[in-house]
């Protein structure tokens, strides 16, 4: 099983088979609306719309597990995403990333590439999980890690 194979609800409630990002190189990130690293959604549009002509689409999935950092519901998140930061990349409904309920994605993704020491909870908001064109996990980040610090392995993966 890989990415291709799982489906996710956009913000906007319809369910989006992942499939449709095949052939592209997909950054997801587990974003939050509260949080320190919060103004990352700023350098993540600045990457997206860089480079979505050749390929990068960025998925960012608001998750709650962390501090409380995402209380609000979709339509209050798109609206701080659009109003704050003119967010532009393809913006999921909440879900978990980890433990037992979490979304099939974030499952794969940990499972695919695990954190330090090997262990695979994602350990907060703004983990970045790269995927190549052709659906293999390449690399996670961390929260610490910036979307200007990625742009170079980015870069790579789109020539």
């Amino acid at each position: 099983m890989g990415i291709y194979d799982l489906s996710a609800k956009t913000i906007d409630g319809k369910d989006q088979k992942l499939d449709a990002y095949k052939g592209k190189v997909v950054l997801v990130v587990n974003v939050a609306s509260k949080c320190g690293f919060t103004p990352q959604y700023k350098g993540l549009e600045s990457l997206y719309r860089k480079y979505k002509e050749k390929g990068l689409v960025i998925l960012g999935f608001p998750c709650d597990q962390f501090g409380h950092q995402e209380p609000g519901d979709e339509n209050e998140i798109k609206n701080f995403c659009s109003l704050t930061y003119d967010v532009s990349f393809p913006m999921y409904a909440k879900v978990d990333v980890n433990g037992p309920k979490a979304h099939p994605l974030y499952q794969h993704l940990k499972s695919e590439a695990p954190g330090m020491l090997g262990t695979e909870g994602v350990k907060w908001n703004f983990t970045k999980f790269l995927v190549d064109r052709g659906g293999r996990v390449v690399k996670r980040y961390a929260p610490t890690d910036t979307p200007e610090s990625i742009e170079k392995d980015l870069a790579t993966l789109l020539a």
